[in-house]
């Protein structure tokens, strides 16, 4: 009996380690990060739906909405054990990927961009935007750290 005893309470005690080493390598929730995933979301698309009209006329609207996704990325970067929330924020905002970052340098290469082009590429930043948001908002509040 203490056989079968002492090998199964090893094995729920690294069952037990492992999950709170799980929780500890992800950072907690954050209401602020959260909230600007959701602001830049909606203000990204609507200004994406603006890439009908000539990128000079919109160009200061482009770069504040620029400055503040580096605003969100740097404040990603800076959280401790966030990697993969900051990964996102990287692939979003990149010039050189498909997503954002690469429809708003189209835009001012092109200078105006079709609205099939537009609404395709709405989908993608929605759902990019999406996956940073899922990620916070699935992360463990601070009130339950410690329950």
């Amino acid at each position: 009996m203490k056989f079968v005893r002492g090998p199964v309470m090893l094995v729920i005690a690294a069952v037990v380690a492992l999950n709170i080493g799980a929780c500890s390598s992800i950072s907690t929730f954050s209401q602020y990060a959260y909230e600007q995933a959701v602001s830049l979301k909606v203000e990204s698309l609507n200004l994406m739906d603006k890439a009908t009209e000539e990128y000079s006329a919109n160009k200061d609207i482009v770069e504040d909405l620029k400055t503040k996704l580096q605003k969100s990325y740097e404040y990603s970067k800076g959280r401790p054990k966030n990697d993969i929330s900051t990964k996102q924020w990287e692939i979003l905002i990149s010039p050189d990927r498909n997503l954002l970052g690469g429809f708003l340098k189209r835009w001012e290469s092109k200078n105006t961009l079709s609205r099939a082009f537009i609404d395709d590429a709405k989908g993608l930043v929605g759902d990019a935007f999406d996956t940073i948001i899922g990620l916070e908002s699935g992360k463990i509040k601070s009130s339950e750290v410690n329950q």
